[in-house]
């Protein structure tokens, strides 16, 4: 399978320092199909995605996690995007377009069990298959229809509001008829999610007093809050909660280390006078449904009512700095690496 796109999960320096060690899959190298067992694939990706989850290819030390770290020699994990150049696997044939996770490599031979799906919109790019059509469309489907559960009128606060994951679930917030409030950094993604992604408000949370302008924004109380940063943001949002407020905890990109755990506020008190929810999203949940969400996505995005940005830099050797910058925040939209075609 040849890749065409390398989507990168969000890390900080210390993973990006790892890349040599762990990159020791072929950059450049064809392998021979006809040497791997049956039902083997070969895909040269040509795009790899960032994000988020990266860090938690770590170890996170005494905190619980959902992935096993990436052992020293091991391919770092990243999702992909390209075109399968050779099979002997039944579901698949040469030069179908799939996504999964292959790593950082410039050709996988997989046996299909890390594939997640065909890529059948064949009208878009191939590149959405790993942004707003792939893990992070999807987890801002799955997290705030299904986890969030917004209803019409509601107010759903967005962290990371200008991500790849925040601003859909902003646009697919105001789309179930909810009035949507983001949180960012700085003036330029503040206008960038005012004119491209339609909040309703935004707060720039660099430029202080957080919870007074939360305040203002959300007079009746916070009814729906996508968290993809914990830390002091959340701590903000919590003390504003409606009654029967629903809380998705997506990400954690505020926490550079959980050992030793973080400290901060105490919520109970909180959720139990505003009888609200607090629940936990990973998207790995949702693999049985990732059609359904990946088909109303993508109507969307036809109809000019779902908008994206990407950044694309090119060459693997790209990688470790696409992630870096990622987590400096300098990103205006998905952060993708592409692959020279061989």
């Amino acid at each position: 399978m040849h890749y065409k796109y390398l989507l990168l999960t969000q890390s900080d320096i210390t993973t990006a320092r790892i890349y040599s060690s762990c990159m020791t899959a072929s950059s450049g190298v064809h392998r021979d199909i006809a040497s791997q067992p049956a039902s083997s694939l070969e895909v040269t990706p040509s795009r790899h995605s960032t994000s988020g989850q990266l860090r938690d290819s770590r170890d996170t030390g005494p905190v619980a996690n959902y992935s096993a770290p990436v052992g020293i020699g091991e391919v770092m994990r990243s999702f992909a995007a390209g075109k399968v150049v050779a099979s002997r696997h039944p579901n698949y044939r040469e030069g179908n377009a799939v996504m999964g996770m292959l790593g950082w490599q410039e050709y996988a031979i997989s046996d299909g069990s890390t594939i997640t799906r065909k890529v059948k919109e064949s009208d878009l790019p191939l590149s959405l298959s790993l942004g707003v059509l792939g893990l992070n469309g999807v987890t801002a489907y799955f997290g705030l229809l299904d986890v969030g559960q917004p209803r019409p009128g509601d107010t759903i606060v967005v962290s990371t509001a200008a991500g790849a994951v925040g601003s859909a679930v902003g646009q697919i917030g105001k789309l179930m008829g909810c009035r949507t409030v983001g949180i960012t950094g700085g003036p330029i993604k503040s206008k960038l999610c005012r004119e491209e992604f339609g909040y309703d408000e935004v707060i720039d949370y660099k430029s202080g007093g957080l919870a007074d302008a939360l305040g203002e924004a959300c007079p009746c109380g916070v009814d729906v809050y996508f968290d993809n940063t914990a830390g002091a943001i959340s701590d903000a949002v919590l003390t504003q909660l409606a009654v029967g407020a629903r809380v998705v905890v997506c990400g954690t990109a505020s926490v550079a280390t959980w050992d030793p755990p973080p400290t901060g506020l105490r919520v109970e008190r909180h959720v139990l006078v505003k009888r609200a929810r607090i629940a936990g999203l990973l998207v790995l949940d949702y693999q049985h449904r990732y059609e359904e969400a990946v088909t109303r996505l993508a109507e969307w995005v036809r109809q000019g009512r779902l908008r994206y940005r990407e950044e694309i830099s090119e060459g693997i050797e790209n990688c470790p700095g696409a992630i870096a910058q990622l987590y400096r925040g300098e990103n205006l939209g998905k952060r993708l690496i592409h692959l020279r075609e061989h």
